[in-house]
C-alpha cells in the first residue's frame, strides 16, 4: 500500500493493471518502461527501510519521495513521448533509374549528330571538291554542295510530320537510315557533280527527317523534371557533329574528301541498331489510344510511378481523327506560329553562315590558319551548349532566350566596327575571331538549344510531330537561303552589310521573344498546353 502511495497507484511499480498510454507504444518504448521499473522499486524498498529506523516516519517520506518522483518523471516521460512520428512518415520511395531515358535519349541523339555532320562537313572540302570534279570556277554548283543537303533536308522534315505522327517516332528514326546511307555512299563514290549533289541531297531528306523527330522523342522520353536539360542535349550533339566535320578537316587533308565522306555511314548504322532496341514514345502512344502500352513503357523508363506522371492523356483512334487539322489550320495555331517564328529568326540571326563560312570569312580577315580557327569556333558552341544545358531549367527558356540573341546582336555589331572603320583595321583579323567566338557562345546559350526543346512543350500531343515539322521546314528553307545566297551577298555588300543585317535580326528577335513567347520551365506538357489554351 505504501508504494501505491509513494507512486500514486502506478502500475508499472505494483503491475497490477496496464496503463492506459501503454497501449500506444511501440515495442522498443515498452521495454524502455519496463527497464525503468526496477529503480522506482528500489527508491520504495530505500524508503521502507530508512523509515523503520526513523522515529517520524514522515520524515522518511519527505527523504526518499524526491528519488521516487523523479524515477517516476522519467517513466512518464518515456510513455508519453510520441511514438508515431517515424512510423507515420512514409517510407522514402525508391528512386527510379535513369538509365532507360538516357539510353534513349543517347541513341535518338545520333540524328542530331547526323545533322551537325552533314551540313559542317564541306566547310574545307569545298576547292578540293571542284577541283576533283571539274567545276572550280562554278561558283552556282559550289553554293548548291551547301545547298543541296539543306533542299533535301526541307522535304524530309515537310514529310516527316506524318510519319512521326502515324507510324510513330522510333519507326520513322528506323526509316531515316535509308536516305542517310545511300547518300553518303553516293557522295565518297561520286564521279561527277551530279552524283556528289545527289548524294548531297538525300543526306539532308534523312538529316531533315530526323530533325523534325528528334526533339519530339527526347521531350517524349525524359520526364518533366529533366525534360530541360535532356531537351537540351539534341542541340549539343549538333554541336559535337559540327565539331567533329571540322576536326576532320583538320587531320585529314582535302584531298582524302571520299574518305571523310564515307566516314558518316558509321552513325546512321549505329542510330538503327540503336533503335531497335529502344521504346516508343509513351506520349505517342496514349495519343493513339493505347493507353496499356503506354503506361507499360512509361514505367518502363520511369519506373513504378510512370503512369501517374504520363497523366490522363490518352486518345481513342477516332478522337485523334477529330481533332486532325488541315496544314493551313495548324498555321494558326499560336504555339505552331511561335515555334516557326524562332528558327525563321535563329536562321536569320546568321548562325549557319558562320557555320558554312568561317573558313572563308577568317581568311579574308588575315587569320593565317582559318581551318584551326573553325574548329575552335565549333568547341566554343560545344562549351557553350554544355553551359546552356546546366541552366536551362533554372533560368528558363525565355531568359535564356533573349540573353542569347541579345549577345548576338552586340557581337555582329562589333564585328561590322572591324570591317567598316579604317581605325581598326590593324585589329580586322583579332575581332573577326574574338566577335566570331562571342557570337557562336551567345547563340549556343539559348537561342541554338532553346528552340527545338519549347516547340514539342508548347503544342499538343495530337500536333506534336506536325507542329515541330514545319518548324523545321521553316528552319531549313531559311537555311537553304543563308546557304545559297550569302557567297553572292557577301560579294555583293561585303561582309560588314551581312553582318549588320544578322545583327539586326537578332535586336527583333529579343523584342518578338519577350512579347510572345510562354514561359515553360518547371511545367509539365499537359500543364504547358493548358496554359496555352
Amino acid at each position: 500500500m505504501l508504494g501505491n502511495q509513494v507512486l500514486g497507484g502506478s502500475s508499472v511499480v505494483q503491475g497490477t493493471r496496464p496503463a492506459p498510454q501503454l497501449c500506444q507504444l511501440s515495442s522498443k518504448n515498452i521495454i524502455t518502461h519496463i527497464k525503468e521499473a526496477p529503480r522506482c522499486r528500489a527508491a520504495v524498498s530505500a524508503y521502507k527501510q530508512q523509515s523503520a529506523k526513523a522515529s517520524y516516519p514522515s520524515a522518511g517520506l519527505k527523504a526518499f519521495q524526491p528519488s521516487v518522483r523523479a524515477a517516476r518523471r522519467k517513466v512518464a516521460t518515456r510513455a508519453t513521448k510520441p511514438v508515431h512520428a517515424a512510423s507515420a512518415s512514409p517510407a522514402p520511395k525508391a528512386k527510379s533509374s535513369l538509365t532507360p531515358v538516357l539510353i534513349a535519349v543517347a541513341v535518338a541523339s545520333l540524328g542530331a549528330l547526323l545533322f551537325g555532320l552533314h551540313v559542317a562537313i564541306v566547310n574545307g572540302l569545298q576547292d578540293a571538291v571542284s577541283a576533283e570534279l571539274g567545276f572550280a570556277g562554278n561558283t552556282g554548283l559550289r553554293g548548291a554542295m551547301v545547298s543541296m543537303v539543306l533542299a533535301g533536308a526541307t522535304i524530309g522534315s515537310t514529310s516527316g510530320s506524318g510519319l512521326a505522327d502515324g507510324l510513330g517516332r522510333r519507326k520513322s528514326f528506323l526509316l531515316s537510315v535509308i536516305p542517310l546511307i545511300l547518300g553518303s555512299v553516293l557522295c565518297a563514290t561520286a564521279g561527277s557533280a551530279n552524283a556528289l549533289l545527289a548524294g548531297r541531297f538525300l543526306c539532308g531528306m534523312g538529316i531533315g527527317l530526323t530533325s523534325a523527330v528528334t526533339p519530339v522523342y527526347i521531350s517524349e522520353v525524359a520526364p518533366t523534371h529533366l525534360r530541360g536539360t535532356l531537351g537540351s542535349v539534341n542541340q549539343l550533339v549538333i554541336c559535337f557533329g559540327i565539331l567533329a566535320a571540322l576536326v576532320c578537316n583538320i587531320v585529314l587533308p582535302a584531298t582524302q574528301w571520299r574518305t571523310i565522306f564515307a566516314l558518316t555511314i558509321i552513325p546512321p548504322v549505329l542510330l538503327f541498331l540503336g533503335m531497335l532496341g529502344q521504346p516508343e514514345s509513351p506520349r505517342w502512344l496514349a495519343q493513339k489510344g493505347r493507353r496499356n502500352d503506354a503506361e507499360e513503357t512509361a514505367r518502363q523508363l520511369w519506373g513504378s510511378e510512370g503512369a501517374a506522371q504520363l497523366g490522363e492523356t490518352s486518345t481513342s483512334g477516332s478522337e485523334g481523327a477529330e481533332v486532325k487539322q488541315s496544314t493551313m489550320q495548324l498555321l494558326g495555331v499560336r504555339g505552331v506560329q511561335i515555334g516557326i517564328a524562332l528558327f525563321v529568326l535563329q536562321q536569320f540571326a546568321g548562325i549557319n553562315a558562320v557555320m558554312y563560312f568561317s573558313t572563308q570569312v577568317f581568311s579574308e580577315a588575315g587569320i593565317q590558319n582559318a581551318a584551326t580557327a573553325s574548329a575552335a569556333i565549333g568547341l566554343v558552341n560545344v562549351v557553350g551548349t554544355i553551359i546552356a544545358g546546366s541552366m536551362i531549367e533554372k533560368a528558363g527558356r525565355v531568359q535564356l532566350l533573349t540573353v542569347s540573341f541579345t549577345g548576338m546582336c552586340i557581337s555582329m555589331f562589333v564585328m561590322v566596327a572591324g570591317r567598316s572603320l579604317p581605325q581598326l583595321a590593324s585589329s580586322a583579323g583579332t575581332i573577326a575571331f574574338a566577335g566570331t567566338v562571342a557570337y557562336v557562345l551567345s547563340f549556343a546559350l539559348g537561342a541554338g538549344p532553346v528552340p527545338g526543346l519549347l516547340v514539342p512543350e508548347i503544342n499538343t500531343e495530337q500536333m506534336r510531330g506536325r507542329a515541330m515539322s514545319l518548324a523545321m521546314t521553316a528552319h531549313w528553307v531559311c537555311n537553304f537561303a543563308v546557304g545559297q545566297f550569302f557567297d553572292y551577298a557577301r560579294v555583293q555588300w561585303g561582309a560588314a552589310g551581312i553582318f549588320a543585317f544578322f545583327g539586326a535580326m537578332c535586336a527583333v528577335a529579343v523584342v518578338f521573344i519577350k512579347s510572345s513567347v510562354p514561359e515553360t520551365k518547371g511545367r509539365s506538357l499537359e500543364e504547358v498546353q493548358a496554359m496555352l489554351a
